[in-house]
């Protein structure tokens, strides 16, 4: 697994590195060679934070979490990715390779039942900026909002973040 460790707001040590690829190491077995991981280290007023996004042939696995220090933050967000992983090991277990759960770090989890789509809603994607789609989404009290990007043409999302402010998500091209 390629793994990238980036500091916002600071600079990580180089122990923080050593310790993030020994921990990635427990879930390195569960991904191919093809897999790459991003850590990213953040410096804030009262504590610090961690997030480690792994990308697989085209699954996202993403976890994030806050202490008081950053190594704290870290063990619980490694824990948090196997968590994830082990919570929805049949489906994932699909998509990577075949019996590499076999193994999964000691401790029950009760499994994710099968997803039961309960509504499906057509909605007319008009083309819009992002503000007028922030706007339109906080009109709503929805935590995220499906437009077309007026600047690009591309179907985006945008949605409220856990600390308060607002991120775009928009479709990466298949060339």
């Amino acid at each position: 697994m390629n793994i990238t460790v980036v500091g916002k707001k600071c600079t990580p040590r180089e122990n923080f590195k050593e310790r993030a690829e020994k921990k990635l190491s427990k879930i390195d077995r569960f991904f191919g060679d093809g897999a790459s991981a991003k850590v990213t280290a953040t410096v804030e007023k009262n504590s610090q934070s961690v997030e480690i996004t792994v990308f697989n042939d085209g699954m996202i696995f993403r976890a994030q979490a806050r202490a008081e220090n950053m190594n704290d933050a870290l063990d619980e967000c490694v824990d948090l990715l196997i968590r994830q992983m082990r919570k929805n090991k049949t489906k994932v277990e699909k998509r990577l390779r075949e019996g590499a759960f076999d193994d999964l770090i000691a401790g029950e989890v009760e499994e994710e039942k099968e997803f039961e789509l309960v509504r499906t809603k057509v909605i007319p994607v008009k083309p819009q900026s992002v503000d007028e789609a922030i706007l339109q989404m906080n009109m709503l009290g929805h935590l995220f909002y499906v437009f077309r990007n007026s600047a690009d043409n591309t179907v985006s999302v945008v949605y409220r973040r856990d600390d308060g402010g607002y991120g775009l998500i928009v479709p990466e091209d298949d060339k």
